[in-house]
């Protein structure tokens, strides 16, 4: 009756079979897959909380002058760039 992994049908007759049979199942329903964009957005969040550690602990590894470097090139590629005519 279902289409694919577990859709929804879309003939009325169908659909109300499916609501009927998932209402008074005795089974409880399997977990949803996660989708591209849930991992998606699950991953972005993972990134932003090892950024968030990641940079304290580095300028804690960091002797004086590398970090004097880092900020160098930083502020350059901030700073440097040109100016576009209007």
């Amino acid at each position: 009756m279902t289409t694919g992994k577990g859709k929804r049908p879309r003939d009325p007759n169908q659909l109300a079979k499916w609501v009927v049979e998932h209402s008074t199942a005795d089974t409880p329903p399997e977990p949803p897959v996660p989708t591209p964009e849930s991992l998606s957005a699950y991953m972005a969040a993972m990134g932003r909380k090892g950024g968030l550690v990641g940079g304290k602990r580095r300028l804690v590894t960091m002797t004086a002058e590398q970090r004097r470097k880092v900020a160098a090139k930083a502020a350059k590629a901030r700073w440097g760039k040109p100016k576009k005519d209007k």
